[in-house]
């Protein structure tokens, strides 16, 4: 692992004004929305039936392999089957569709609980029961990472948002200042740790001291990082705050992550009995009429709130649609994929159809990859299926945060070539597991 200075992180032109300073647009209310019934890679299990009816926060499903997730209704009405088809991660999947009848009928989804009044075990407990997972875009079940907290030095609370165009995060927080404060002060409970902050981009001067001001007599400190990209990494954001890195997980240089939206997800679940069912999403791009944030059900699909904020520009033809911000989000061939809880942004741009050329050996790839890698290297390896080369590479810790493909006179794909290769490789590695239990 390389230490990430010099040209291994830049400064990029956020195009965060586009959205930052608007109202968040919370009136979109979809006929039908479209749970997908996974989890990363995990499937989840509906837990009711065709014709079912539901209130706004009935459980609907849950995730009960080795992690449990339950899951939360988004919409008042009836369930009314199951569809399979892609979700945001280019992935088939199964989707409980549930008609909305839009009368916003609403339960709790569980007993709120007073977290300096809770034991540590009734809190953890609450933490898995209430489906708190990751809302900055990994989706990981929350609870496993205060399962058995250890020599905690620093519980860091990721408020960076570094995408370009994103701000859903930064409007959450605007609007859900005490939310945010109850569920960062649980959390850091939760951790044992030693030390507590909020790391925000030192940019964001009004919300610093919004931030400052929340958690004044606290032991949470608002912690400024540099405008760089991608410092919104754990793994950059871990060694900025202690100069500190580590192989696999935070929690190997005393550190334990959560982003702010999940701090907000989790205040609100303690307070209120909600779970999560809403989203904040940054609708962004040079190809849209009128960018904006929305706050919408979970299941939402994407063509309608494209539709709901003015639509395209010159039409669907010209654009390049992105599941989440351009630099980590995935391009995506249509706009049918519904928005689900760790989806942050939809990201549309104008298709420039630039024309990719040879690769010219330059090795800027190599020099920007934060994590170290040389990914023109693992392309070719990835070309003629060299498992072992790529294995040798280090190809899967690979983030996929765009900057190789940022980077390239040649406008290669370098990402998605890279992105390939991880799949190749976990395909492989996952036909051996199968093989070895037969």
């Amino acid at each position: 692992m390389s230490i990430l200075t010099g040209p291994m992180s830049h400064r990029l032109n956020g195009h965060k004004d586009l959205t930052k300073h608007g109202e968040v647009l919370k009136t979109i209310d979809p006929d039908y929305v479209w749970i997908p019934l996974v989890n990363g890679n995990a499937p989840i299990t509906a837990t009711v039936q065709v014709g079912d009816e539901v209130r706004i926060g009935t459980k609907i499903a849950e995730r009960n392999d080795h992690f449990y997730v339950p899951v939360f209704s988004p919409v008042s009405g009836t369930v009314v089957g199951i569809e399979k088809f892609m979700t945001s991660s280019m992935t088939q999947a199964d989707h409980l569709k549930i008609q909305n009848d839009h009368k916003h009928t609403e339960e709790k989804s569980f007993a709120p609980l007073d977290y300096e009044k809770a034991s540590w075990e009734e809190l953890l407990e609450f933490v898995k029961n209430s489906g708190m997972i990751g809302l900055g875009g990994a989706g990981f079940p929350t609870y496993v990472k205060y399962s058995n907290p250890e020599n905690v030095k620093l519980f860091i609370i990721n408020a960076v948002e570094c995408e370009p165009f994103l701000t859903a995060d930064y409007k959450n927080i605007e609007e859900n200042m005490d939310l945010l404060k109850e569920g960062t002060l649980a959390l850091y409970k939760l951790s044992k740790a030693e030390k507590g902050c909020v790391a925000i981009k030192q940019d964001k001067v009004e919300q610093i001291a919004a931030l400052q001001k929340a958690f004044e007599g606290t032991p949470i400190e608002i912690r400024t990082v540099p405008d760089l990209y991608p410092m919104g990494w754990e793994r950059t954001l871990v060694y900025q705050l202690t100069k500190k890195r580590y192989d696999k997980l935070p929690i190997e240089a005393g550190c334990i992550v959560n982003n702010a939206s999940t701090a907000i997800a989790l205040g609100d679940a303690l307070l209120n009995g909600k779970g999560i069912t809403h989203k904040y999403v940054t609708v962004s791009g040079d190809a849209l009429n009128n960018p904006q944030n929305v706050y919408v059900p979970i299941g939402t699909k994407a063509c309608e709130i494209i539709d709901a904020v003015g639509g395209f520009k010159n039409g669907v033809d010209d654009v390049f649609l992105i599941a989440g911000g351009p630099m980590m989000g995935k391009a995506i061939p249509n706009d049918q994929f519904v928005i689900s809880a760790p989806n942050n942004g939809l990201t549309v741009l104008k298709n420039n159809n630039d024309v990719e050329v040879a690769c010219l050996r330059c090795g800027r790839c190599t020099e920007t990859c934060p994590s170290g890698l040389q990914p023109v290297r693992i392309q070719m390896s990835a070309a003629i299926f060299d498992e072992e080369e790529l294995m040798k590479l280090s190809v899967m810790d690979c983030i996929e945060c765009g900057m190789c493909t940022w980077i390239c006179p040649s406008k290669i794909e370098v990402t998605e070539n890279v992105r390939r290769a991880k799949n190749f490789v976990r395909t492989r590695m996952q036909k051996r597991e199968q093989e070895a239990k037969k």
